[in-house]
C-alpha cells in the first residue's frame, strides 16, 4: 500500500470534496439529503466567511478521502474543541491506515491548539465506524441525545 499523505484542501478541491460528500451520503443512506453544489462547497469552506476546515488524504498523489472539521467551545472546560463533521475514505482504501491518519492529523491539530475535546457523531448502525473509533480510544457519549432544527422548522421558530 502506498504511503498516505494529508494536505489542507484548497478551493480547487471543491468538486473533489463534493464527490466525497456524495459518496459518504450514499454510504449513510442519505443521498437525497445532499443539497449543496460545487459553488456551495467553495463558498462555505474556502470563502471569506468560512468557519470549517477541510483536509484531503492522498496515496501516491491520488485523493482517497477527506475530512471536514470546525472549532466548537466548551463552557465547562473554558476551551475550544474540535468537531469532526465528516471523515471519509474511499471503500477500496479502507484498512490502509488512511482513516486513522486523518483522525490523528486532526487530533494533533486539537492538541496543538490546546483544545479540550475532539468530538464527532456516528450513526448507531455503522458498526465498522464504531469499532474503528473505539479502537482509537474514543468513547460514546450515550447520555446525550443530538437534536436538530432545520429547514422550515428553523425558519418558523426563528420567525
Amino acid at each position: 500500500m502506498a504511503a498516505v499523505t494529508i494536505r489542507v484542501a484548497t478551493a480547487d478541491d471543491a468538486a473533489l470534496i463534493l464527490r466525497f460528500i456524495r459518496e459518504l451520503a450514499i454510504y449513510e443512506r442519505a443521498e437525497a439529503s445532499v443539497q449543496t453544489d460545487e459553488a456551495g462547497i467553495r463558498a462555505s469552506l474556502f470563502g471569506p466567511e468560512a468557519k470549517a476546515h477541510a483536509l484531503i488524504c492522498e496515496a501516491d498523489g491520488v485523493a482517497i478521502g477527506y475530512a471536514v472539521y470546525f472549532y466548537n467551545y466548551s463552557t465547562w472546560l473554558g476551551r475550544n474543541g474540535i468537531y469532526l463533521e465528516d471523515l471519509y475514505v474511499s471503500p477500496e482504501y479502507r484498512g490502509s491506515g488512511a482513516g486513522k491518519a486523518l483522525l490523528q492529523h486532526i487530533a494533533r491539530i486539537a492538541v496543538a491548539g490546546n483544545c479540550g475535546r475532539f468530538e464527532w457523531s456516528v450513526l448507531d448502525w455503522n458498526e465498522p465506524a464504531i469499532q474503528f473509533y473505539e479502537a482509537a480510544g474514543a468513547k460514546p457519549q450515550s447520555e446525550w441525545t443530538v437534536y436538530r432544527m432545520e429547514g422550515e422548522a428553523l425558519k418558523a421558530f426563528a420567525g
